[in-house]
């Protein structure tokens, strides 16, 4: 017969354990929005949306998209998202975007800040930090 003090601490540990993994696994289905006509406006009506402008023919645009993605799962404060230009002309040219990639952060539906070009991990880093709640 087992000592119930281990018993009992064994049952933390795995209790610890299983948190731990639950973590692991919602942190790696976070994923950035894909944004269109039919659900942009829904989305950044709430809380803080950085959303990428971008184009499928645009070399800095897709080699901002792993950054982006990892950076969604570090700042899970912010909705990340992306808008393709060429689908989203509307959407593209509502909020004057004439040079990909853009990133625009909205507050409550509103544009807050915006940056533009491949701006890498350190501007992603800068606007997130500096809409931290």
């Amino acid at each position: 017969m087992e000592d119930p003090e281990i018993e009992k601490i064994k049952q933390q540990k795995l209790a610890e354990m299983l948190k731990q993994q639950s973590d692991v696994i919602s942190k790696s289905q976070i994923s950035v929005l894909d944004l269109d006509q039919a659900n942009f406006d829904q989305t950044i009506l709430e809380g803080l949306v950085l959303v990428d402008f971008w184009a499928e023919w645009c070399g800095p645009c897709r080699s901002m998209h792993p950054i982006f993605d990892r950076m969604a799962k570090k700042y899970q404060y912010i909705k990340f998202a992306r808008v393709n230009v060429d689908k989203c002309q509307d959407i593209s040219m509502r909020f004057g975007v004439q040079a990909i990639p853009t990133f625009i952060m909205f507050k409550n539906g509103q544009p807050v800040d915006r940056m533009m070009g491949a701006v890498g991990e350190p501007g992603i880093h800068m606007i997130a930090k500096k809409y931290q709640m």
